[in-house]
């Protein structure tokens, strides 16, 4: 199908208007998604990180050229400038930050999905679709029509697509990549959750044919009480949401919300859900403890995942591991927010201790030794043993301005990351691994 594009206006939620050109669905028709075998066939995949939702790190030069420390989320980006200004800096990294190479080139490297996070302020319901407010000030919106495209682009590249609500009104975390640092808020007024669902219903009606997974919410966080109260029952309705609106062709994703999967043992199987995934993020870079390992106690440790997950997922839901890197440090800039260090060189707080030097570890992969990039490899391949031995796995991300050792692209350029992801250098690397609890 061949690209079209219209000139049409885009509003801001101040009220002021863009005429630059924003794409139509590409066609009068929107593509269909291909079935896959959920089960069955193994989900390899990458996620499409910092396009529709912001992050420093993926993209510190959006927040660079603001010119404004203050600006450190995709909330404090509308709210801190002007809103033209704004958003015609977002219509062209919406444009041009993930394009139909991009795609071709996802497909070209044997991998069958794709992971689109997106922010709920995308989402153009109105107030014939919901009765909460659909007011999204200070967010800039605009971005659905290049969403749009995007899912047709995948659809004709036969990616399947895994469409993320990565953010929700009030956050559901705090994170920068929720849209608002700071508080995790979505629980702590029911009329938050309610508005969640009723964006749900909409994605599920308007493209629920053009994608084959809806992901219900990223990353909700569990340690908070309100929203550990809350997230077993926004998973149930949820589900029943896209089941009435859709039917029963998406499979329907939930998450682990930091609890562990062992926490949602029994949780929505049949006869009570059918087509259910849980989605389980491995990261080994967020606290001292994990940061502490050797070399070869990260892949150890990957190793000694695959029993705990597999055990869950032959009993209970089908299970992917969602989110994944091969970075073993937080060195790259920003990965822990804008202005805020890493915890590695002992610059993420006053008085913290230091492991050790990021020069070699992050950036550009012409800094990163032999020996580095043999490691990349073998974190690569035993974090996709954990992913091959349940329903499958889904990288993070794709690319990023200057975080090599986070971007498929960049390692199938240095080739850590092998052209087709069933090759195997170290096929016995997690042979004899015991269970770790997760």
């Amino acid at each position: 199908m061949r690209e079209s594009h219209a000139s049409a206006s885009a509003i801001t939620p101040t009220g002021i208007t863009s005429t630059a050109a924003v794409p139509t669905a590409s066609g009068s028709v929107n593509s269909k998604a291909s079935p896959f075998n959920y089960g069955t066939d193994i989900m390899r995949g990458v996620n499409l990180g910092g396009w529709f939702v912001l992050e420093p790190w993926i993209t510190p030069s959006i927040f660079e050229n603001t010119n404004d420390t203050n600006i450190v989320d995709e909330y404090t980006f509308g709210e801190m400038q002007d809103s033209e200004q704004a958003l015609g800096i977002l219509q062209n990294h919406w444009d041009t930050w993930i394009t139909e190479d991009d795609f071709k080139a996802i497909k070209a490297a044997g991998l069958n999905h794709v992971r689109i996070p997106l922010g709920y302020w995308s989402v153009p319901i109105t107030s014939v679709d919901t009765n909460y407010s659909t007011s999204v000030a200070p967010y800039i919106t605009g971005a659905w029509p290049y969403l749009l495209r995007a899912l047709n682009r995948a659809n004709e590249n036969s990616l399947h697509v895994i469409l993320d609500l990565h953010g929700a009104p009030a956050s559901q975390n705090g994170f920068d990549n929720s849209g608002q640092r700071g508080s995790a808020n979505w629980a702590n007024d029911s009329t938050d959750i309610g508005r969640t669902l009723d964006i749900i219903r909409y994605i599920a009606s308007q493209v629920g044919g053009m994608v084959n997974v809806i992901e219900l919410l990223n990353e909700p966080a569990g340690w908070v009480a309100d929203i550990n109260a809350a997230i077993g029952a926004y998973w149930q309705d949820g589900y029943e949401v896209v089941r009435e609106v859709a039917g029963n062709t998406n499979e329907v994703m939930i998450g682990d919300a930091f609890l562990g999967v062992q926490h949602w043992e029994s949780f929505m199987l049949p006869p009570e859900a059918y087509n259910v995934t849980m989605d389980y993020h491995q990261y080994q870079i967020f606290n001292y403890d994990q940061l502490e390992l050797s070399l070869d106690q990260h892949i150890n440790y990957s190793c000694q995942v695959i029993d705990t997950l597999a055990s869950y997922a032959d009993s209970n839901l089908n299970t992917i591991t969602g989110e994944w890197s091969t970075a073993m440090t937080d060195c790259a800039k920003w990965l822990n927010g804008r202005n805020v260090g890493a915890r590695w060189d002992g610059t993420y707080a006053p008085g913290a201790p230091v492991l050790g030097s990021c020069e070699g570890y992050t950036g550009n992969m012409s800094s990163f030794s032999d020996e580095y990039k043999t490691f990349l490899r073998k974190y690569w391949e035993a974090q996709v043993q954990i992913g091959e031995s349940i329903q499958g796995w889904v990288f993070w991300t794709w690319k990023a301005e200057n975080a090599d050792e986070w971007s498929y692209q960049k390692g199938l350029e240095g080739g850590w990351i092998p052209q087709d992801p069933t090759d195997r250098l170290y096929p016995d690397i997690c042979s004899g691994s015991s269970q770790v609890d997760i």
